[in-house]
């Protein structure tokens, strides 16, 4: 069930008064539409009618995809040492409580990142697992390691035989586009698994540049 709260805001630049539905947990299942607002950027999104100021509810949202075995803990946070705090608390009360039993086989992942939440919707959408699609990121980033650590990568679509990456460069303030056929995805995400890497969770994890680096170093899970 999707479940939402009320709340009043006001308005950080113009101080004007408004009414928002925050939502709490989003349930593909029961709520497909909600799926659709979340993915246009619409869902916990203040929009002050007065002045037009925008900006993201620092509320958490629980997305839960059950035909993708898909589930989503979003804590917005800006700080890499609060964000690892925050999934060290959520891993140890899902430990203790026992609630991990009703998520066999399923990919639980913790998420900080508002464009990193809808990425993963995206990937799992089209039936990829984010364990390889990260590995690929590295790969197109490392290809100018000069420039790492100013660019994000992002999955884009897939379409036609190939995945297609967006490549953001802060520093140039571009965005580049990077091709990469589907069949180097098969044969990444099937050398994984044969490395011991699986494709569902034992409990939550951060799937993200680390998780990738530490993958094509011989860590797994």
């Amino acid at each position: 069930m999707s479940l939402n709260t009320k709340q009043s805001v006001r308005c950080p630049q113009c101080g004007q008064m408004s009414d928002i539905t925050v939502w709490d947990s989003i349930t593909v299942k029961d709520s497909p539409d909600l799926k659709a607002d979340l993915l246009a950027g619409k869902a916990n999104i203040f929009h002050c009618p007065s002045c037009s100021y925008t900006a993201l509810m620092p509320n958490p949202l629980l997305y839960h995809d059950e035909e993708k075995r898909l589930m989503i803990s979003f804590s917005p946070c800006g700080d890499g040492a609060d964000a690892q705090r925050l999934f060290t608390d959520i891993c140890e009360t899902s430990r203790k409580s026992g609630e991990l039993k009703q998520f066999e086989g399923y990919n639980l992942r913790f998420i900080s990142d508002y464009n990193e939440l809808l990425e993963k919707i995206l990937i799992f959408d089209n039936d990829m697992n984010d364990k390889a699609v990260e590995v690929i990121k590295l790969m197109i980033l490392t290809q100018e390691p000069e420039k790492v650590q100013n660019r994000i990568c992002r999955f884009g679509k897939a379409e036609n035989g190939n995945i297609e990456f967006m490549v953001q460069d802060r520093e140039e303030g571009q965005i580049y586009t990077s091709n990469v056929p589907i069949e180097t995805y098969n044969i990444i995400w099937t050398q994984l698994r044969e490395t011991g890497v699986k494709p569902y969770s034992f409990n939550w994890e951060m799937v993200n540049a680390d998780y990738a680096a530490r993958l094509l170093n011989g860590f797994n899970n």
